[in-house]
């Protein structure tokens, strides 16, 4: 039968091409390959933190085949690198081909425990052996020894542990900090896996200079009566970041949670840090136990939030010289009410990750919680004591950065704008019935509708203004005497938290 005869040549021909003879005759390395690059960079890494996978390609220039008869790490089987050539893992190959005109890929990690180097630069070189042609690339990685906070582990199950707050337990891995915890200084980057929470009546100092790296899924909670003072000053500013150092992951919004200031929590600062790349910045919760501020953060920044940068829940912050920068929904979001205070703050969210339906700043007094189904459940209204922004620039890549939304039958809603510049282009007249947003009101004065801030670099959220800026010279005096680069405003103050500069030539956007 003809259709057998066919399927069984078929069958033939599959084995003969799939089956292992090497049918092709090659020449020994003659110390002539070619390397993408002769330094192999892996970047900085944490002590025991796996880096990035870097890929090193092998070129064989040659109209020949050729073996290299022996690839490998010049420390043998004790190196911290890893090698994975033409898809087998390993330290140390025999005979590898390359075939004429071609190349190969061999890529290569590394998890180094600094305790075991005693220069924090750990190098070692794949070397290309044969024998008086040998050849060599030189893999080089800057190691940093930091302070570990880990979850804690069942001894038996070795179950990590979750986190029980205000008697509720929770999903949350992570650990309560012990007293000798509760201060991060900058002698050493601290790095957090899982959740670190401060206790019931402990507070966390973290000292000028110190930089906070969270691993993926991490956070700080700072929970009921508890407090949290991040000290930074003008020249040692505090740095709350991921704990994936190589550059690729300098600009990738949501590597880590938040810092989560729970209700109940009080008297918590934030001065002098720059906090990036996390889902949310900071959450702040209800009202804590005295008519003080949740919380007060000056001279600081935030970007590259994933959600929010600022998430206020039925609150009290008093923020100034602030810049909140990118975020995937609103750069600053008020709900629940609550009482709020910001003065020469830039809000401004150039987010380009993906369409953004909310402004750069949001306001409300009411939350909604939805059911399984996705139907709303309740809507809770809380009283917006106060929503006052002086001074402060509103900006963003979409046309309403602004939007204040009131609860029906609200019996309490204060707020009051001034000295603003706000970007709201309602160009579909989406909110003409919202009467919280008429800027002819008396809730509103001395309002800039729609200026050119005139920013250095949106795109890479520098946020310094310009010669050119609208807000120059236009803000109300204040108690805040200098900028957030402590350039004295006690004349002539801008709004935002910049003075202006004038920018050289090569500083201007394209």
């Amino acid at each position: 039968n003809m259709k057998y005869f066919i399927a069984f040549l078929i069958c033939t021909a599959l084995i003969t091409i799939s089956s292992c003879r090497k049918d092709f005759t090659t020449s020994l390395s003659t110390g002539n390959l070619e390397f993408s690059v002769d330094t192999l960079f892996l970047d900085t890494i944490f002590t025991n933190i796996s880096s990035s996978t870097y890929t090193l390609k092998v070129y064989n220039r040659s109209n020949k085949n050729i073996t290299v008869p022996e690839v490998k790490l010049e420390n043998g089987s004790n190196s911290s690198y890893r090698l994975n050539v033409d898809g087998i893992p390993g330290k140390n190959f025999n005979d590898i081909d390359i075939l004429a005109k071609d190349s190969i890929f061999i890529f290569v990690e590394t998890t180094i425990n600094a305790a075991n180097t005693t220069n924090p630069l750990y190098t070692d070189r794949i070397l290309f052996d044969a024998g008086d042609k040998t050849q060599d690339v030189d893999l080089v990685t800057l190691v940093q020894d930091a302070n570990f906070i880990f979850p804690d582990r069942d001894p038996v199950t070795l179950k990590v542990d979750s986190l029980t707050l205000n008697g509720e337990p929770t999903t949350l891995r992570g650990t309560f900090l012990d007293d000798d915890k509760l201060i991060f200084s900058k002698d050493k980057p601290t790095v957090i896996y899982g959740f670190a929470a401060v206790p019931e009546n402990k507070t966390l100092v973290i000292e000028a200079g110190a930089k906070v790296h969270f691993h993926e899924n991490s956070g700080l909670i700072i929970t009921k009566n508890a407090s949290l003072k991040v000290n930074g000053t003008l020249e040692d500013k505090i740095i709350f970041e991921g704990d994936r150092l190589e550059p690729d992951f300098s600009n990738i919004s949501g590597q880590w949670s938040s810092i989560w200031l729970q209700a109940g929590s009080k008297d918590n600062q934030i001065k002098h840090a720059i906090i990036k790349n996390g889902v949310v910045g900071v959450i702040v919760d209800s009202i804590g136990s005295s008519n003080s501020p949740t919380l007060t953060i000056e001279n600081s920044e935030i970007y590259n939030s994933a959600s929010f940068g600022i998430l206020g829940r039925g609150t009290n912050i008093s923020g100034h010289n602030l810049v909140v920068g990118s975020a995937g929904q609103s750069s600053l979001s008020i709900t629940n009410g609550g009482t709020y205070n910001f003065n020469h703050c830039t809000f401004a969210n150039y987010w380009t990750n993906g369409i953004r339906l909310v402004p750069a700043v949001l306001i409300n007094n009411f939350s909604r919680s939805f059911d399984t189904n996705a139907m709303e459940v309740t809507e809770t209204t809380g009283n917006l004591n106060a929503a006052n922004f002086t001074n402060c620039i509103i900006d963003g890549n979409d046309n309403v950065e602004f939007i204040i939304n009131r609860a029906e039958n609200s019996s309490v809603f204060n707020y009051n704008i001034s000295n603003c510049m706000i970007k709201f282009n309602d160009t579909s007249n989406g909110f003409s019935n919202n009467t919280d947003l008429d800027f002819t009101s008396s809730f509103y004065q001395d309002i800039i509708l729609n200026g050119n801030p005139d920013f250095k670099d949106n795109r890479n959220e520098d946020f310094i203004i310009g010669e050119e800026s609208d807000a120059i010279n236009k803000a109300a005096n204040s108690t805040f005497s200098t900028d957030i680069l402590g350039i004295d405003r006690t004349t002539s103050p801008d709004i935002g938290a910049y003075q202006h500069i004038v920018f050289e030539k090569d500083d201007e956007e394209e």
